[in-house]
């Protein structure tokens, strides 16, 4: 899971010093809930959905923010990355041609390597590679068919790095398919490479 933080800052610059600790708790919390709702807010513009977060608050995951000291800390972790790849699997689904629904069904995501869902990535991965396990996916993307005569891989790779923004390199590109008979090893599929920042 790749995750991505708001800067730390020093609470004391923006709320006061002063008042009882009840006071002190509430005024934090309602501070960090609106932190949170313009980073969601920024995150939900550029990836198109909001992300899925993880709250802590004084190193206890998941407590309410009203539960924080005074001079205590909340922190949101947003999954940036996840929510990008998610983007992607649906859009490459989206535009595919279907003619029996098999090259829809046939996108997969790689992880290092290993295959995963792309809406819950397992682990952090240095690279993030879609490719479709159709022998007639190179066809396609050539733009041999007439529901996809632009192919589907280079411009829902285009699509994604534009939203990516800061989150991920997202490129298009051609890779083979790792197991398989030596002629689909050979063969080089059309791929979008996500690489986390």
């Amino acid at each position: 899971m790749i995750t991505a933080k708001i800067e730390p800052f020093d609470i004391n610059t923006v709320l006061p010093t002063r008042g009882s600790d009840e006071e002190r708790s509430r005024m934090l919390a309602s501070f960090a809930r609106e932190q949170l709702g313009e980073a969601l807010a920024r995150n939900t513009a550029s990836a198109g959905s909001a992300p899925r977060y993880e709250k802590t608050v004084d190193h206890r995951r998941g407590a309410p923010e009203e539960s924080v000291k005074p001079d205590g800390v909340i922190v949101y972790e947003f999954e940036l990355v996840s929510g990008i790849l998610e983007w992607i699997g649906d859009m490459l689904v989206k535009n595919s041609p279907v003619l029996t629904g098999r090259y829809a069904r046939s996108h997969i995501v790689l992880a290092d390597g290993i295959e995963t869902d792309p809406a819950m990535p397992e682990a952090e991965a240095r690279e993030y590679v879609f490719l479709n396990t159709v022998p007639y996916a190179r066809k396609i993307e050539r733009g041999l068919s007439a529901q996809a005569a632009d192919g589907v891989y280079q411009g829902v790779a285009v699509m994604a790095s534009k939203r990516a923004g800061n989150i991920a390199r997202i490129r298009f590109s051609y890779r083979t398919l790792a197991g398989g008979s030596q002629k689909d090893k050979a063969a080089r599929q059309p791929a979008i490479v996500v690489v986390p920042y």
